[in-house]
C-alpha cells in the first residue's frame, strides 16, 4: 500500500509552526509497513486542498489528512474532501449529539458554528472524537481511501491510535503484533553508530533505524510477529547485539532523558548537584531544574570572571581548565552540594567542563566552540554525559 500525508493549514505553509503531525503519522505508517511516497502541505483554501487530494489519489492508495476540521470559516477540509470525491456534505445526527455532549461535560453551550463539524461527506465512515469536537472520517473512494483527522496534535494522536491504526490493520489483513524499543545513546556520532550496526540496519524483521539529534542518536528496533511474546523475543535478540556493540554509550530506553537518568543516579546515592555555567547560557540549569529533588540550583553569567564575583571568589582568571575547576568547587561550596559542575570557556570560546566532588575535581575539554544553539546543545549534552560516566565509574579514558 502506498500512502501520502497531507497537512492543511496556512500557518504550516508559512512556517509559523512545525509540522509535528506529519512526522507522527509517518512513523505510524512506517510501523504498519505502509510505504510513504509523498508528504504535502497546503494552505486553508478549499480549491487548492481539493486539487491536492485529487493528485494524491492518482499516486497513492491511501491519503491521510490532518487539519481543517474546526468550526471556523477557514476550516474547509471537509468541503475539499467532498469536492475531490464528488460527495455532498450531509449532517450526521449522532456526531452532532456527541459534540453537544462534549460541551455539556464542561458546562458550556455549543455555538451554532460547531454544527458544521457534524457535516461530513455522504456515505463516509464517521469516527467519533471523544477528546475533542472535531470528528474524523474515512472516505473509501474507488480511486483510493482518504482518512481525515483533526489538526490538534493530541486529538489526532488519540484517534490515530484508537481508531485509524486498527482500521488500517483490518484493511491490510494483518494480525501481526508490533513491538518497538528505542535505545538512547549519547556522545557517539550517528556515523560511528551506523558503522557498528550497519549489518543490522538491512534486516527486514526486526528493522533497525537511527535517528540523530545533537549529541545523541536513537536506535529504534521494531519487531513483528504473530504474538507479542514472539515479537518481544525478536527485539530482545537484536537489543542484546546492539548493547554488546555500543556498550556504555546507551544511557536508557524509551522516553527517558539524559538529565532524568542522571537525576535518578544522584537520587540513588542520596547526592545533590549544583551548576555554574557561562558559555551554555543557562541551558544546563534549565535541563536539570525539572529534578528539584537532586538539583540544588545554578549560577549563570556571561563569563567566568563575572561568575566568580557572583560566587564571592577571589579575583583571578576564571577561564579554561583552571577556571572551570575553581568554579566547580565554588558552586559546590555555595550550595553545599555533593557535586559541583561548571562549564567555562578558553580564549577560543571552547568549552571546559569540571566536576567537583568529595574525591577531587575531574575535567574535560570539549571539542565544540561558540555559543550558538547547536554548540550549546552539544556542550550541555557532553557535560551531562561526563557526569553520568563519573557517577557510574566509567569516566576514566572517556573523551568526547
Amino acid at each position: 500500500m502506498r500512502a501520502e500525508i497531507v497537512t492543511t493549514g496556512t500557518e504550516l505553509l508559512l512556517g509559523q509552526i512545525d509540522d509535528t503531525n506529519a512526522t507522527y503519522l509517518a512513523r505510524q505508517l512506517r510501523d504498519l509497513g505502509i510505504d510513504i511516497f509523498f508528504r504535502s502541505t497546503v494552505g486553508d483554501n478549499q480549491e487548492r486542498i481539493a486539487q491536492l487530494l485529487e493528485l494524491a489519489l492518482d499516486r497513492a492508495d491511501l491519503v491521510i489528512t490532518t487539519g481543517g476540521l474546526g468550526p471556523t470559516v477557514d476550516d474547509v477540509t471537509r468541503e475539499a474532501v467532498g469536492q475531490a470525491t464528488n460527495r455532498p456534505l450531509v449532517p450526521y445526527p449522532d456526531l452532532l449529539a456527541q459534540i453537544e455532549a462534549f460541551f455539556a461535560r464542561f458546562g458550556s453551550k455549543m455555538s451554532d458554528n460547531n454544527r458544521r463539524q457534524a457535516l461530513l461527506p455522504q456515505d463516509c465512515i464517521p469516527v467519533e472524537n471523544p477528546v475533542g469536537t472535531a470528528p474524523a472520517f474515512i472516505v473509501e473512494d474507488e480511486r483510493g481511501t482518504i482518512i481525515t483527522l483533526p489538526g490538534v496534535p493530541s486529538e489526532m494522536r488519540y484517534l490515530m491510535k484508537h481508531a485509524i491504526v486498527p482500521y488500517l490493520q483490518r484493511r491490510l489483513g494483518r494480525q501481526e503484533v508490533l513491538v518497538t524499543r528505542i535505545l538512547r545513546t549519547v556522545a557517539v556520532g550517528e556515523s560511528r553508530i551506523d558503522q557498528a550496526l550497519s549489518d543490522l540496519e538491512v534486516s527486514y524483521n526486526p528493522t533497525v533505524g537511527l535517528s540523530a539529534h545533537p549529541g545523541q542518536t536513537d536506535v529504534r528496533i521494531v519487531g513483528k510477529a504473530s504474538t507479542e511474546a514472539q515479537a518481544e523475543a525478536l527485539v530482545a535478540q537484536f537489543e542484546a547485539t546492539v548493547r554488546e556493540r555500543l556498550g556504555a554509550a546507551i544511557y536508557a530506553t524509551g522516553d527517558a532523558t539524559l538529565e532524568g537518568v542522571i537525576a535518578e543516579l544522584l537520587r540513588q546515592r542520596g547526592a545533590t548537584l549544583a551548576i555554574a555555567e557561562t558559555i551554555t547560557h543557562g541551558d544546563l540549569t534549565r535541563r536539570l531544574s525539572a529534578h528539584p529533588e537532586v538539583f540544588c540550583g545554578g549560577a549563570v553569567a556571561a563569563d567566568g570572571n563575572a561568575l566568580a564575583r557572583l560566587l564571592s571568589l577571589e579575583d583571578g582568571d576564571y577561564t579554561a581548565q583552571p577556571g572551570a575547576v575553581a568554579l566547580a568547587e565554588g558552586i559546590r561550596k555555595a550550595w553545599q552540594a555533593s557535586y559541583g559542575l561548571a562549564v567555562a570557556s578558553d580564549e577560543d570560546d571552547r568549552a571546559w567542563v569540571a566536576i567537583a566532588g568529595d574525591d577531587g575535581v575531574d575535567t574535560r575539554r570539549l571539542r565544540f566552540q561558540g555559543r550558538d544553539r547547536r554548540a550549546r546543545v552539544w556542550t550541555t549534552t557532553l557535560s551531562l554525559e561526563f557526569l553520568r560516566r563519573l557517577l557510574l565509574g566509567l569516566a576514566d579514558g572517556w573523551a568526547d
